[in-house]
């Protein structure tokens, strides 16, 4: 590895040098989803950004094992312990079981993953596989002093720790956000910021998932299950846990007070957190009504890896706004780039000192607080260097590792048949570009009547996850 990677350490609040607890390899954790719903493309927009930065260690030379959870039990509507559990809310939503609930969304969030190129950790653990871990951590926290009982209920006492704000230098009220102000106050707790580790005095009587426990027949709480799943797989030390920045507090907050309790000494050393999608209204979230899904990127048109193309061409660190608009012009950009490289001639010698030097260059802008518009900005630079076909191709292919945009997997059209002309590609293109256009303006009979007229000439349409492909016959 020629470039030392640095990223910004949320803990420490400064950009750090990454250097993990065991030479070479890197223990990873990631906040999973919870599976109650489908996966808005801002809560995707946190894993494409946080698969970048697993590429990325995987191309620098580090060997990564990334865990993450499925919150399937235990996750509430707010995330400070109020509100109805959102497990059981999509359950009555739906009217199936909690655990049909979390089978269904769990598949829809992981084919999510696959259309944008997402890799799936190594391993995926549910909460519900890890009741034991849960209680033995409660049971540990409960002799040291950390946690008592109050109500049927199991509580992390905060009052305990020197320092319980450990990410920030803001007052508990500026923190306590998305807390409604007709929830009640959990009157059990000793101070505001106590948070339940296990609860056995159900506000719900309906509440399907209980399990046997020494307070009594109960579930976990939604922040228990994070330091449980991570120290099964990782032990004890980590090195990068990961979340969207509305995890920072108070769900990683808690994390660490209780992982820190129970092991007595330092947990993770890095904190990796990405910031949020937003439309012109403001943060996208469920609770808005329609939401914003890959399925319905794909009903309106778009290829899922133009999303991912998108998220790409800004830093993890800053807001990123949708706009249709925006993605157009971001559709049209990939569609260009692909095609660029579709051309490539790839057989022929490889410049071994040109693909150094484009790939320290791409490695470079990575290992600088992961700049991925900086490296697709490498690949541009590429693409119009002085280098053969060869060298470009091989380039993009390694480039590739870890933007992960299909830039040299076969796509119809020319080079998926040498015979087509470039007037009759451009006439097809153009079509393809006007049926997309109708599609989005509900106007279905103009599209079919589109797909028909290509049909007279001998052009197959096809609609895939990876846009629309065509074919001469």
């Amino acid at each position: 590895m020629e470039n030392k990677l640095y990223f910004y350490n949320t803990l420490t609040k400064k950009i750090e040098q990454f250097i993990p607890n065991e030479d070479g390899k890197v223990s990873m954790y990631t906040c999973g989803p919870t599976v109650y719903h489908y996966a808005h493309i801002g809560n995707l927009r946190s894993y494409i950004m946080e698969d970048l930065l697993e590429k990325t260690l995987r191309y620098t030379g580090y060997n990564v094992k990334r865990v993450m959870n499925i919150t399937d039990v235990g996750h509430l509507s707010s995330d400070a312990d109020t509100g109805e559990d959102k497990m059981l809310k999509g359950a009555k939503r739906e009217h199936k079981t909690v655990m049909e609930i979390a089978k269904y969304y769990t598949d829809a969030f992981f084919s999510d993953c696959q259309k944008l190129n997402i890799k799936t950790p190594d391993v995926v653990e549910p909460a519900t596989n890890c009741i034991d871990e849960f209680i033995q951590m409660i049971r540990v926290l409960l002799e040291k002093g950390f946690a008592y009982e109050a109500g049927g209920n199991i509580y992390f006492d905060t009052s305990r720790l020197k320092e319980y704000y450990v990410f920030s230098n803001q007052s508990e009220k500026e923190l306590l956000v998305g807390v409604r102000e007709d929830v009640d106050e959990d009157a059990n707790k000793r101070n505001k910021s106590d948070f339940v580790l296990w609860f056995t005095k159900s506000k719900f009587d309906d509440q399907e998932l209980k399990w046997e426990s020494p307070w009594g027949l109960g579930y976990p709480g939604w922040h228990i299950e994070c330091s449980c799943i991570s120290m099964k797989h990782l032990g004890e030390y980590m090195d990068i846990h990961c979340g969207g920045v509305d995890n920072i507090f108070p769900h990683h907050t808690n994390e660490v007070a209780q992982s820190e309790s129970y092991l007595g000494h330092k947990w993770c050393n890095y904190w990796f957190h990405v910031h949020h999608l937003n439309d012109k209204s403001g943060k996208m979230s469920k609770s808005k009504g329609e939401f914003l899904t890959v399925s319905l990127l794909e009903s309106r048109g778009y290829d899922p890896l133009v999303y991912r193309f998108f998220c790409l061409q800004s830093h993890y660190r800053k807001p990123l706004e949708f706009s249709y608009e925006v993605l157009d012009n971001m559709g049209a950009a990939y569609e260009k780039l692909v095609k660029r490289i579709g051309t490539l001639e790839r057989d022929g010698e490889v410049d071994r000192a040109g693909f150094e030097e484009y790939r320290r260059r791409f490695e470079a802008a990575l290992c600088d607080d992961l700049n991925s518009a900086m490296a697709i900005t490498v690949l541009y630079d590429m693409l119009k260097a002085d280098i053969s076909d060869a060298t470009k191709f091989a380039l993009a292919e390694d480039f590739d590792r870890v933007l992960s945009l299909s830039l040299t997997v076969p796509r119809a059209g020319k080079e998926a048949d040498p015979k087509v002309d470039a007037e009759l590609e451009a006439y097809v293109l153009a079509k393809i570009e006007e049926r997309k256009a109708a599609k989005k303006e509900k106007d279905f009979a103009k599209a079919d009547a589109i797909r028909a007229e290509l049909l007279e000439k001998g052009i197959v349409l096809e609609d895939t996850r990876e846009g629309v492909k065509w074919k001469k016959i």
